[in-house]
């Protein structure tokens, strides 16, 4: 991805299509055209092979980490909720979440033959194990078709970035913003997973793109805007705070389509109207493709309010009771308010325990996440919208979004990872792309230099996606010291785990003290819990998940074991194996 490709896909410039000058030979005019034709058969085919090339190392990436992981924490709800769509029409599991994100799990559960014992009682966890481990189902083949589709998705979404990008600077912004998001290593792990985080922010994504385009097209492109945004609201509860900014950009894209020079008063206000005529569209769109999806999986009333609802007063209670959305997804919304706001548990940063919240969290786990290079073109491109005056219509699309979601989750309490987060390596991959609208060698430069110094990042923490942090904060290796959860280790590398003790410690005795959804028994992994024994019996392998070593308590006695015993390897960066004698 160096400097002369970039320059390859730039478009010719007007100059190298002008008639000769009288200067010139008649010889020497058609040697130029030749060249200039030959050119513009190159890059007919040199763009699409760019773009298959990154899209297929992404997809090489992400099939071999869904090939290689274990059940995350997550999936296996979700997973199992989805063979309850399928097999039951039945949305009593994990209401906190709408049902897109999982309906589109269960397009690839549709391949698999999954058993669901029908007279299955119990909870979304316990609902999840059964799936995966109780009914003589096989997890690896169920985790992998249900991981499918999302990559399926997340390689779509690739185009809507290479799409956006080269609708404001061309071919050449198109690739970088492509290679950015191909190579983000966040992408690329929560891209792998069947989780709802990619999916919502993919949708955010594709919705704001045909905003921006509706600029042009408003009757063609903002009711494909209200299906996108209506996506995002059917998959994950949190998107809620980006349907006012969406909104708000129909109205000013409609406005933009439609203004006139010369408007007198009359003429603005229709256009005022008309303009939020065309955002009450958008939102109706919307809730239909919210109600589409609850009544695709059970159309029969009436919906029964699970016991675990908690009673959200306020305004967030009235804007939940208010809202024209279906009775499951109020409920939904109530779980996730008291999910979100919550003050118990806590979370890990850089080394220190706290209970609570930090504002600061998200930003600090991102700063620590993302590529160095990456980084600064995020920076570069911010700048460059704000002050280009060709591209600053662009920059509300592109950076208010952004700045309102993470202004809300700065409010909450979910100090568990980057994901939370993954809006930002999509929208700011097609803002990086602006520097290029500095047609300039240095520009190309720079932004070839910086794309290389993200792959060269990226590859080389391949295939352990997950715990990937860039150079400043250590590598892959040292993300166990700054952060914690789905940053690092979220339950991810117990398949791998079981194959290093076979490989390394046959015969050894095990103890595990491991933080996730797996069955370590599934995957031969003959071990107990060294805190269900007395510390002097605990001798042989401890084997401990880093999140657990992260949130252990000081003086406890998961702590004193640690302390009295010497690592001696670690597996995916997310599991350390110590000695003790």
């Amino acid at each position: 991805m160096g400097m002369p490709l970039f320059m390859a896909i730039r478009r010719t410039a007007p100059a190298a299509t002008a008639p000769a000058s009288d200067g010139l030979a008649p010889a020497a005019v058609g040697s130029l055209r030749s060249r200039i034709e030959v050119l513009r058969r190159h890059r007919r085919w040199l763009l699409p092979l760019v773009v298959a090339v990154l899209l297929g190392q992404m997809a090489a990436a992400m099939i071999t980490t869904a090939v290689q992981q274990t059940p995350t924490i997550d999936e296996p709800v979700y997973v199992g909720t989805a063979e309850v769509y399928l097999a039951q029409r039945d949305l009593r599991f994990n209401p906190e979440h709408p049902p897109l994100g999982k309906l589109i799990i269960a397009s690839g559960l549709a391949f698999t033959d999954v058993h669901l014992d029908p007279d299955f009682t119990g909870d979304q966890t316990a609902l999840g194990r059964h799936v995966l481990y109780e009914s003589g189902n096989d997890p690896w083949r169920v985790m992998l078709f249900a991981r499918l589709p999302m990559i399926a998705l997340t390689l779509l979404f690739g185009l809507v970035v290479f799409a956006f990008a080269r609708d404001l600077v061309g071919a050449a912004g198109g690739v970088a913003a492509l290679a950015l998001y191909a190579f983000s290593p966040d992408v690329i792990a929560h891209g792998s997973l069947a989780t709802l985080d990619v999916p919502a922010a993919g949708f955010l994504l594709t919705s704001v793109w045909l905003l921006r385009r509706a600029r042009g097209q408003p009757l063609r492109y903002l009711p494909l805007a209200g299906l996108a945004l209506g996506a995002a609201l059917a998959t994950r509860m949190n998107t809620l705070a980006a349907a006012p900014v969406l909104l708000l950009l129909a109205a000013v894209s409609y406005w933009s389509a439609r203004r006139t020079p010369g408007l007198d008063r009359r003429g603005t206000l229709r256009l005022i109207a008309y303009s939020a005529l065309a955002a009450a569209g958008v939102a109706l769109v919307a809730v239909a493709v919210v109600w589409a999806t609850y009544l695709a999986v059970d159309p029969r009333p009436p919906w029964t309010t699970p016991r675990n609802v908690p009673d959200i007063r306020g305004k967030r209670g009235l804007v939940t009771a208010w809202l024209p959305v279906p009775e499951p997804y109020r409920d939904g919304m109530r779980i996730q308010f008291g999910i979100e706001y919550s003050t118990k548990g806590g979370g890990f940063l850089f080394g220190r325990r706290y209970f609570g919240s930090l504002w600061y969290y998200l930003p600090a786990a991102v700063l620590v996440k993302t590529p160095l290079g990456m980084l600064a073109l995020w920076a570069a491109g911010a700048v460059t919208l704000l002050t280009a005056r060709r591209l600053r219509p662009a920059a509300p699309y592109l950076l208010l979004l952004p700045a309102v979601l993470l202004a809300v989750l700065l409010d909450g309490s979910r100090g568990f990872g980057v994901r939370y987060a993954i809006f930002l390596p999509m929208f700011l991959a097609v803002a990086a792309a602006g520097v290029l609208i500095h047609r300039t060698w240095w520009a190309y430069g720079m932004t070839a230099a910086l794309v290389v110094f993200v792959a060269v990042s990226s590859l080389r923490t391949f295939p352990y996606y997950l715990p990937y942090s860039n150079e400043a904060f250590g590598g892959p290796s040292k993300t166990r010291q700054h952060l914690h959860d789905s940053n690092v280790d979220w339950g991810q590398d117990l398949g791998r785990l079981a194959e290093r003790l076979r490989q390394r410690y046959p015969d050894e005795r095990v103890w595990l003290g491991y933080k996730g959804s797996g069955v370590p028994s599934y995957y031969g992994i003959d071990a107990r819990d060294p805190l269900r024994a007395k510390p002097e019996e605990v001798r042989g392998l401890l084997l401990v998940s880093n999140s657990a070593v992260a949130k252990a308590e000081p003086g406890g006695p998961l702590e004193a074991l640690i302390e009295s015993s010497r690592p001696i390897d670690e597996v995916g960066h997310s599991i350390t194996i110590f000695r003790r004698d």
